[in-house]
């Protein structure tokens, strides 16, 4: 009966999502491809005349706040409480996956397989992780479906159903080739160790996530994307983005600036720091350079640039990693509990098996969603930082690098529809970005300078 009840109230759940979303996207403006073609070559053509670029920054109107007009705040009012509504059911799904692995015995089931195939601990993972991967991933898809179909009823998306399903499919090989090892290793480290195994896999993947952060550039983001040198593609910002990095004292040569083709996929404009050492760049995202006047764009690299000159990569990955030796504290004291409780139960003969593993992820993710309001809220500290940097560096450059950086946002809100008045909880557990009115408000209201402060990070 509870079953029946809970199986009803994820249908009534999801058709609600369904039909909001619907009615909804049944009135939002598209922004075709011929559009952003055209605002492309708009673009282009104020780059490469310095008198058309001053003309084009005068266009917009001034903001001073994050408004929409009345049918747009209707659709990104209802898509925000969509986003969280997913949000909230998606962790819970998660739970019930892996619950439903173990309760339905398929965890044991693969692990029985694992060990009739070989004796072998590594050819064991290897048969093991592979089949909860991609199990996980098959029961996941439907909530993957509805959410980007979301996305493309929106007019957000617009990758073909072909190309994201071969998107879907390069994710699941990349969890299956970086999961073989990591099980093996794990469950190798639990047999010799069975008090102190968090402790030392945790020192064991730290150079593991290391490894994935500097080759990510160089192999898994290609596999997504497409890449060419910033100088290639739009070589008349180059020398505009110079302009910044000489007067923040940070030379990034052109060899670090990439373009990224994301116009085949989303009309959402963005940029991102990414790499560590020898594979850090900046990437600016297609969409961005058609959609944004080239003094937007530089307070776009501005913003980015701050991540990389602030240090946030490698303070996020300290971040994460204390966050990780929590979680996995965290695990190794209480799921000697859930499986006594359990495990029997369920095939599972005791942490040392691989058919634990769903219920040591199951914990995790419990213990990673309630620490959403810790890891989201550095992030939006970062995020704000990177902000101000931006505006600092753009300081006497660009003629108003607030009025850019506030208009820049303010069409990004438009595009994608974003909420200007998220639920308060919303923010709180999902969101890594301070909210698009805070962040114009900064824009609108940053300057130390005519008050005689001084800047925080530019002198």
């Amino acid at each position: 009966m509870r079953k029946a009840a809970l199986n009803f109230l994820l249908i009534l759940l999801l058709a609600t999502l369904l039909a909001r979303a619907l009615h909804a996207a049944q009135q939002s403006p598209q922004v075709s491809p011929a559009a952003l073609a055209q605002q492309q070559a708009q673009n282009n053509s104020a780059a490469s005349s310095p008198a058309a670029a001053s003309s084009q920054a005068e266009t917009p109107k001034k903001i001073t706040a994050y408004t929409l007009p009345t049918d747009l705040y209707r659709k990104a009012h209802i898509r925000g409480r969509i986003r969280f509504s997913l949000s909230l059911f998606g962790f819970f799904y998660g739970l019930l996956i892996l619950w439903f692995i173990l309760n339905r015995r398929l965890s044991a089931k693969y692990r029985d397989w694992a060990e009739n195939f070989s004796r072998k601990r590594f050819l064991q993972a290897l048969i093991f992780a592979p089949l909860l991967a991609l199990t996980v991933g098959v029961l996941g898809l439907p909530l993957d479906v509805l959410q980007e179909w979301i996305e493309k009823l929106y007019g957000i998306s617009v990758q073909p159903w072909g190309s994201w399903i071969g998107d879907w499919a390069k994710a699941q090989f990349l969890v299956v080739l970086f999961g073989i090892p990591l099980v093996w290793i794990l469950y190798s480290i639990i047999r010799k160790s069975p008090r102190r195994w968090w402790l030392y896999f945790w020192f064991v993947s730290l150079p593991m996530i290391l490894l994935i952060v500097f080759i990510s550039p160089y192999v898994i983001d290609p596999m997504f994307n497409k890449f060419e040198p910033l100088a290639v593609k739009a070589p008349q910002l180059i020398a505009p983005l110079q302009r910044v990095t000489h007067r923040a004292g940070q030379e990034i040569p052109p060899e670090r600036m990439f373009w990224m083709k994301a116009s085949d996929k989303t009309i959402a404009a963005n940029a991102y720091v990414t790499g560590f050492g020898a594979s850090k760049r900046i990437v600016i995202w297609d969409t961005t350079i058609a959609q944004e006047t080239p003094d937007e764009v530089v307070t776009d690299f501005g913003h980015e640039m701050g991540h990389y000159v602030l240090g946030h990569i490698w303070k996020g990955m300290i971040f994460g990693a204390a966050g990780l030796f929590v979680l996995l504290c965290l695990g190794y004291r209480s799921i000697g509990w859930l499986l006594a409780r359990w495990g029997a139960g369920r095939g599972v003969r005791g942490l040392d098996d691989l058919a634990s593993l769903p219920a040591l992820l199951l914990l995790i993710t419990i213990f990673a969603f309630l620490a959403n309001p810790i890891t989201n809220a550095f992030s939006r500290y970062v995020e704000n930082q990177a902000d101000i940097y931006s505006l600092e560096v753009t300081h006497g450059i660009l003629p108003d690098p607030g009025q850019a950086s506030a208009h820049e946002m303010q069409l990004w809100g438009e595009t994608v529809f974003v909420d200007p008045d998220p639920n308060p909880i919303d923010v709180f557990l999902f969101y890594d970005h301070p909210t698009v009115a805070d962040r114009i408000h900064l824009f609108v209201t940053y300057d130390p300078w005519s008050k005689g402060e001084p800047p925080q990070f530019i002198k």
